[in-house]
């Protein structure tokens, strides 16, 4: 009879130690893996704020996220964005002209247009607009959801010979983005645009089969290319923006109120972000002059002036009166 008890009392230590064991598994499995991926360097305010929303996901236990910056998982951000669309569980800060040529929303595009935007205060106001909504709405549609837009800096051109008038562009090999935008700048300001992925544009540059790239000066001094260029003009052209995206499948699957937290902390992080990498921006063009980098203060009228017509001949095919809703939208 001892023996029976004891082989029960074991048996039952078994069990109750396997369904611990089980449940353990379980709570673990029911984390939501999230990856954040993006292809700046780590020290740039883009990453940083990725790092930051994974660790409060992190630390609220019921998230299992990570952070691939520097291009890790892909140099490409299009294709990064692509991976989340069919359900890879991943958060890829792209922008608004990418976004809208991917997913052909010829409109988004005036987001990122050549001087249309150009004060980084009127972004917190986006979300509330009716066209943003729209814009979401259409992204949703195909697979995408839209959570946060974030300040990342005015892009100027890093070029190897000074860059002073837009004919000093004419006839350069620039990276660019290779989308509509990207292909509409070098068109009316005379560059040839070569859309490569982030990680080539170092040795392009060193190796002269680049004459530059344009770029924000968060990210050019992350890349070392004080190395490689010579100067910086200040067009300040675009005005970009991190378009934070997600599987619209992963947010839909993610309990109510995990969806509720995970969308709050990337909106209060990004709203906080683009506020520091604004008063960062001039301690990196001073770290770029301390590394022996020129910058030249161009007249920004006369590229104005060459872009204007990108407007009137209404290449990027913006609806009547988009410009005017939007600024309306916006109370601008």
């Amino acid at each position: 009879m001892k023996i029976a008890r004891i082989l029960l009392v074991m048996a039952l230590v078994l069990i109750i130690s396997a369904g611990a064991f089980a449940g353990g598994n379980r709570q673990s499995s029911e984390l939501i893996r999230v990856t954040f991926a993006g292809t700046e360097a780590a020290s740039t305010g883009q990453s940083r704020a990725m790092q930051e929303m994974a660790d409060i996901l992190n630390a609220s236990g019921r998230f299992n996220a990570d952070v691939q910056v520097a291009g890790a998982l892909s140099g490409d951000t299009d294709n990064l964005v692509t991976q989340a669309r069919t359900g890879v569980p991943l958060v890829v800060p792209s922008d608004p002209g990418r976004l809208a040529s991917q997913f052909n929303i010829p409109d988004m595009n005036i987001l990122m247009a050549p001087y249309i935007l150009m004060d980084p205060a009127v972004l917190p106001r986006l979300p509330q607009t009716a066209l943003f909504q729209e814009w979401q709405r259409s992204l949703e549609s195909q697979g995408i959801t839209f959570v946060a837009n974030m300040y990342n800096g005015f892009r100027n051109f890093y070029t190897v010979d000074p860059v002073r008038t837009v004919a000093d562009l004419r006839g350069l090999r620039i990276r660019g983005f290779g989308n509509d935008i990207g292909n509409a700048l070098g068109r009316y300001l005379g560059f040839a645009n070569i859309g490569i992925a982030w990680g080539e544009v170092f040795p392009g540059i060193q190796q002269r089969t680049l004459d530059g790239c344009e770029v924000q000066v968060a990210t050019a001094f992350g890349s070392s290319l004080f190395e490689v260029v010579n100067y910086i003009a200040m067009t300040r052209h675009y005005m970009l923006q991190s378009s934070f995206v997600v599987s619209t499948a992963l947010l839909n699957g993610m309990p109510a109120a995990d969806r509720e937290f995970f969308i709050k902390t990337v909106q209060d992080t990004v709203a906080k972000y683009s506020g520091i990498i604004l008063s960062e921006e001039e301690p990196f063009y001073q770290q770029m002059r301390g590394r022996g980098v020129t910058i030249i203060d161009v007249d920004m009228r006369e590229f104005q002036n060459a872009i204007a017509p990108l407007y009137t001949n209404n290449d990027l095919n913006f609806s009547p009166g988009l410009r005017d809703r939007l600024f309306r939208e916006l109370g601008i």
